[in-house]
């Protein structure tokens, strides 16, 4: 397995989307520290870009890498190697180098602007954590739609829609349930809601670190009450590491079920 997520690794670190993702974060944090003096408020904007843009950018690299190495995954498959450890390998090598792309373009800006000497590196820190954490699940979740369906064009449809829904559809479909259901005790149900989507669960942990959780009024008020706490935040990255652990599951499962 480590000799196919070094292949898988060094392959996507050679290709030129890459150095384009790299060199996008990179103009990103100079751009937001020429534009802010303040690194707290660069680190604010930042999250809406890393929240929205970094579950799209592993989707599309997870299902891509997959239909683009399909032949190369034949002839592994035809050799004596288990399965699991060849979709292991790939989903590894996409998503360490997503990872790394991630954290070296926006991190090398930031330190040099003089991360270490400000009270905004722990704010910095957990929002290259989430991010992290984000490339994982949707290359994963990618990986998974790949395994699924034979059909690229299927796979990839597929993709832009758990994309879609996870980012946009749901927050809609969440705060009209609020909405119809006001006269209810909803708190419960607003933590377990935001915990069943990633996307929402890193926004929230964000806010919360950046103390502008007023901003979201009384359900700010109900989940700084919760995650504001040490279980809180405890619960959160278990439920982030479970988001990463069951689709994995999942491929190791498919790919020894899988007809190829």
């Amino acid at each position: 397995m480590l000799k196919i997520l070094k292949y898988s690794f060094y392959d996507l670190m050679r290709s030129r989307w890459s150095y384009v993702y790299f060199a996008f974060y990179l103009l990103l944090g100079i751009v937001l520290l020429f534009l802010n003096n303040d690194l707290s408020k660069a680190v604010i904007t930042l999250m809406n870009v890393i929240i929205v843009l970094v579950p799209l950018i592993g989707t599309i690299f997870g299902v891509m890498y997959y239909y683009n190495s399909k032949e190369f995954t034949e002839l592994l498959l035809a050799q004596p190697i288990k399965r699991s450890s060849i979709f292991l390998g790939q989903y590894l090598g996409v998503a360490l180098s997503l990872s790394m792309s991630l954290i070296l373009g926006l991190g090398l800006p930031f330190v040099f602007y003089g991360l270490f000497k400000s009270n905004a590196i722990w704010d910095f820190s957990l929002l290259l954590i989430t991010g992290t954490f984000l490339t994982l699940i949707f290359t994963a979740l990618a990986f998974n739609i790949a395994l699924s369906n034979e059909n690229k064009i299927k796979g990839f449809g597929y993709a832009i829609l758990l994309w879609l829904f996870l980012g946009i559809i749901y927050d809609g479909i969440f705060l009209m349930s609020l909405i119809l259901f006001e006269d209810y005790p909803l708190d419960k149900i607003s933590l377990i809601g935001t915990m069943l989507n990633p996307i929402d669960l890193s926004r929230t942990l964000i806010l919360l670190k950046l103390d502008i959780s007023a901003l979201l009024g009384y359900t700010g008020a109900i989940f700084k009450q919760f995650f504001g706490t040490s279980f809180g935040i405890i619960t959160s990255f278990l439920a982030l590491a479970l988001w990463v652990i069951l689709p994995v599951l999942r491929i190791v499962f498919k790919s020894k079920k899988k007809d190829f």
